[in-house]
Formats: C-alpha cells, structure tokens, sequence
C-alpha cells in the first residue's frame, strides 16, 4: 500500500474511533470521510462497508483490551480489574456499548474471530477468581453480562456515578477471599 494511502486508512480509522466513540453507530460514512478531510471513495476503498470500519475500529480496542488481560492474568484482583476496565470503556465509548448491546454488530464473535476474543479472556479471569475464592460461586458469565449492562445504564456523565457502581457490584461478587 503506499504511504499516503497507508496515511488515509490510519487518518479514517482514527476519526472514526473518535466519532463511534462520542456520537455512536449512526453516523454517517460520508460525515466520518468528511472529518478525516478525506472523499467517501477513499473510505469505500479501504472499508467497502461502514460495518467493515466498525469491525476495524473495534477490533483495534479489542486487540488492546485482550492484551490487557492477558498482563492482568494469574494477578490478585484481575477479574474485577479487567471488569471495571470493560465497564470503563463501554461508558466511555458510545458506539461499542451500542455494540455490545446488540446493536447490528456481533463484535464478540468478530473479535473471537480475529484471535481477540475478550470474552474468553472474562470468563478464564472469572473462573480463576471463582476457584481462589475472590468471586462467588454461583455467578456465571451472563450475570456478569447483565451486571455490565446494570452499570451502564445509569446517568454516566458523572465518573463517580460509574466508580460508585462498579464498587458496589463488585462487593457484591465477592466471595469468601476477601474475607481471609
């Protein structure tokens, strides 16, 4: 590829990050080209489609977000660190909480796909977590889906309404480590 086309892709992928990011999925492609200062061509001829530089973006923060697990396994503490770091990201960008929502994208299955898959890495961190003692039991990878998406669905303009919520769902995962 050569440089100035390489130096389009980075400039489209990092404007897109960054609008996915604020304003969500329903952007428009031609917004995204416009705001990388660049024609919707240029886009359409590296991501024929505008789910193609959705999966690009995301798999981007997904390869990010499984290397940092991967630093955070065998750790004390890792699975509720990489939970309030998924629950962090999730509030801080708009589009992939839309994503993980369900909304028109399986970025599960695109970043498992891609040798990323971050839900893989949850459940090993819960299960390590589950067999020291440091979450109960009885909690499965669907509560702690659903326990994410508890967190998120408050009013997240205030970080310390996020920090507050993770704490508390925290406590209440728990199992009887912390008590030793």
């Amino acid at each position: 590829m050569r440089a100035d086309a390489q130096r389009n892709r980075a400039r489209v992928l990092a404007v897109a990050a960054e609008i996915f990011a604020s304003e969500g999925l329903s952007v428009p492609v031609h917004e995204i080209a416009r705001r990388a200062g660049v024609g919707t061509g240029t886009v359409s001829r590296h991501f024929p489609t505008k789910e193609d530089l959705f999966a690009a973006v995301l798999l981007e923060r997904m390869k990010e977000l499984s290397e940092q697990a991967d630093a955070l396994t065998g750790s004390p503490g890792a699975f509720f660190t990489f939970f309030a770091t998924l629950v962090r990201e999730a509030a801080a960008n708009r589009g992939l909480a839309e994503a993980l929502g369900g909304a028109g994208f399986d970025v599960e299955a695109a970043a498992a796909q891609a040798g990323y898959d971050v839900t893989a890495r949850l459940n090993a961190l819960l299960a390590s977590a589950q067999e020291s003692g440091e979450v109960r039991p009885d909690i499965t990878y669907p509560d702690v889906k659903a326990l994410m998406a508890g967190c998120l669905s408050a009013d997240l303009s205030d970080p310390a309404t996020l920090d507050r919520l993770v704490a508390v769902v925290s406590g209440g995962l728990r199992g009887t480590a912390r008590d030793s």
